[in-house]
């Protein structure tokens, strides 16, 4: 079993040998580099709101109906946005059992259907989501609480975050096709 941790730190993503592969991958990158960013100061913000929530109530008995909300949504956004980034890195977990007794070409082939059938899934996944936040979005739905807030912004999320996840593994499937030399 892989967890990503075991291996030496890399200083970025493979770049494909296609030009064009390796420019789309790049740009990918600077995008997922942003998302991370952007994700990381999420994380202390929503870390900030639950604390000043918990404060707030315990010593001031001040009640907050929008810090739950706002911090689900937010680790919501996180959650979706950082996945590609992830799978840029091949950091998902992924049991390597059959890697180790299988032949390097019939391993090859082994990884290419599996990042193919992986990106199935997300594609499917992605057009749900989309379909989730057009629904919430033209009907105006919003959470059951007093604060209310409208829940395509959740939804918008998972559906980008989706998206990105999709387009990373279709560059990586469009990579182990279009790369001189099969990568593992």
């Amino acid at each position: 079993m892989s967890h990503g941790f075991e291996m030496e730190p890399a200083k970025g993503p493979a770049i494909p040998d296609n030009i064009v592969v390796a420019g789309l991958s790049r740009l990918l990158d600077k995008l997922n580099h942003f998302l991370m960013t952007l994700s990381m100061g999420a994380l202390i913000l929503t870390a900030l709101i639950l604390t000043y929530s918990v404060v707030s109530r315990y010593f001031f008995k001040v009640p907050t109906d929008w810090q739950d909300e706002a911090s689900v949504f937010m680790l919501v956004g996180v959650t979706f946005f950082c996945t590609a980034y992830v799978q840029s890195y091949r950091g998902h977990i992924g049991i390597e059992a059959l890697a180790s007794i299988l032949p390097p070409a019939v391993n090859a082939v082994r990884l290419f259907f599996v990042d193919l059938i992986s990106c199935l899934f997300c594609l499917f996944f992605t057009w749900k989501s989309w379909t989730l936040w057009h629904e919430a979005f033209v009907d105006g739905q919003t959470t059951s609480s007093t604060f209310a807030p409208p829940l395509w912004i959740p939804y918008g999320f998972m559906a980008l975050g989706m998206s990105l996840l999709t387009l990373q593994i279709a560059v990586q499937v469009l990579a182990r096709m279009t790369n001189k030399q099969a990568q593992s």
